[in-house]
């Protein structure tokens, strides 16, 4: 019996045998659906860590206050002008559903004497240096971090498959141009050119991701260009030639299909890549600005307090080493599936 996948792909024999070839390893496909799982409960955080009830029935009216916002007079509340949903004092015949975790991730625990706190029945990580619940940081940081990785890819890969294969189909003067491009690409500093953007403007996801694609480009066009230039003298390529065809037709429908079978087994390792990159720039205070939920800033935050708060070290590390792992036993798995020799 046949999945629906495999009924797609029934046209493409190839195609077919490295999807069942990817199939075969149970690893990576376990790792897909943990990676999917944290996808899931990250780009959803909302409704499993929220310091908002679900269903509010309170003075014998119903709230729905995660999807709606209320002002405290309409809970009786006149000292405040942000309702906090803790503070309620519930009588009987009030009611609320809440989240798993009852904790945004900007919110701070005032119950707690002292910044960091160490794992309770309330934080299950504990708090970070600021009161702020680490579980609920670390679930929407995936989201940050995801984002931030596929995003950086995406152009990586946009900019550095177009101009690699301009080069390598044009060859000439166009390739020469182009060896000179990367060259003086490659040779610029880039911390210092990011440390120079962040003094300029606000670091956000868009920037960053942006930033990361203009300087990462450079790899992947040096694949596609020597593709291009293997792919662009085959007998397929000349037949298509020889009717008629133009260069739009060649690009698009005999070499680029044919070229990007390495490019494909690159992007498990370049998305993790953006993963460490995030990471990195975050411990280092040169990528999202607090109070953004960030893995590395929690990683800066475990080296400040390592002797004092050492949960802080673990929450986050092992999210990014699971991640990490995760990404590479997918790219494992396709490389052996998109490998002629198998």
């Amino acid at each position: 019996m046949m999945d629906p996948i495999q009924k797609y792909l029934i046209k493409n024999e190839l195609t077919l045998k490295r999807y069942r070839r990817f199939k075969r390893d149970r690893v990576a496909v376990v790792s897909i659906w943990i990676l999917l799982a944290m996808f899931f409960f990250s780009f959803t955080a909302e409704l499993w860590a929220n310091n908002r009830p679900h269903i509010l029935h309170y003075n014998g009216q119903t709230y729905f206050p995660l999807f709606k916002e209320y002002h405290p007079s309409e809970m009786g509340r006149t000292d405040i002008y942000v309702m906090d949903y803790h503070s309620l004092e519930m009588k009987e015949g009030d009611w609320a559903v809440w989240p798993i975790i009852q904790w945004d991730p900007y919110e701070s625990n005032k119950a707690v004497d002292t910044y960091p706190s160490p794992p309770t029945k309330v934080n299950w990580l504990g708090t970070d240096e600021s009161g702020r619940d680490v579980m609920t940081r670390l679930l929407y940081g995936f989201r940050y971090t995801m984002i931030f990785a596929f995003g950086a890819w995406f152009m990586m890969y946009v900019i550095g498959i177009t101009i690699g294969s301009l080069m390598g189909y044009m060859g000439g003067k166009v390739d020469l141009v182009g060896q000179r491009v990367v060259e003086i690409v490659e040779s610029v500093p880039y911390l210092f050119v990011l440390i120079t953007i962040i003094a300029i403007f606000t670091p956000s996801l868009p920037l960053l991701a942006g930033f990361t694609a203009l300087f990462g480009w450079t790899g992947i066009s040096a694949y596609m260009r020597a593709q291009f230039l293997s792919l662009r003298k085959r007998e397929y390529v000349e037949a298509a030639k020889a009717i008629g065809a133009d260069h739009k037709r060649i690009v698009a429908k005999h070499i680029l299909p044919n070229a990007l079978t390495p490019i494909i087994t690159f992007a498990p390792f370049a998305i993790s890549g953006n993963v460490y990159m995030l990471s990195t720039l975050d411990y280092l205070g040169l990528g999202l600005r607090p109070p953004t939920p960030s893995w590395g800033e929690l990683m800066a935050q475990a080296q400040k307090w390592f002797t004092i708060a050492e949960w802080l070290v673990w929450g986050p590390l092992v999210a990014i080493v699971v991640t990490l792992i995760l990404l590479n036993n997918i790219g494992n798995a396709v490389r052996d599936a998109f490998d002629a020799k198998m």
